[in-house]
């Protein structure tokens, strides 16, 4: 099944607080790939591409397609330094989605725990930014 972004009218943009419907929140974490990023990149704060693709261990091509979804679905933002883009989460994102996201966090799930032991490993040493 095809990840299809949520219609223009689900995500509106408030002055404090992004406008986001649970089923679509769900929806853009739904692809294993996609959760795996949101949760690396809430444990870094911020991180570059290249981190992520050696963490995950996928192609770059993959990790930038899914992190664009993320970007669409107002769940993640971007900065471009240089060459390098590097991802955080989107601090306008609604309390309850950061409560879900920071309670996946602490659910200890083995592969979740093993992803940040692979990132807190190779952050800053792939060299690439």
């Amino acid at each position: 099944m095809q990840f299809k972004p949520p219609p223009s009218s689900t995500l509106q943009t408030s002055k404090y607080e992004l406008i986001m419907q649970p089923v679509q929140f769900l929806k853009c974490l739904s692809d294993s790939t996609r959760l795996n990023c949101t949760l690396l990149i809430q444990e870094a704060g911020e991180i570059c591409v290249c981190d992520l693709v050696t963490t995950l261990d996928e192609s770059q091509p993959k990790i930038s397609r899914h992190l664009a979804q993320l970007r669409h679905c107002g769940l993640l933002t971007s900065i471009k330094r240089e060459q390098w883009v590097f991802y955080s989460i989107n601090p306008k994102i609604p309390k309850w989605a950061k409560n879900i996201l920071k309670e996946i966090q602490k659910s200890n799930n083995p592969e979740i725990l093993k992803l940040h032991s692979t990132l807190n490993s190779i952050t800053n040493k792939a060299n690439c930014c």
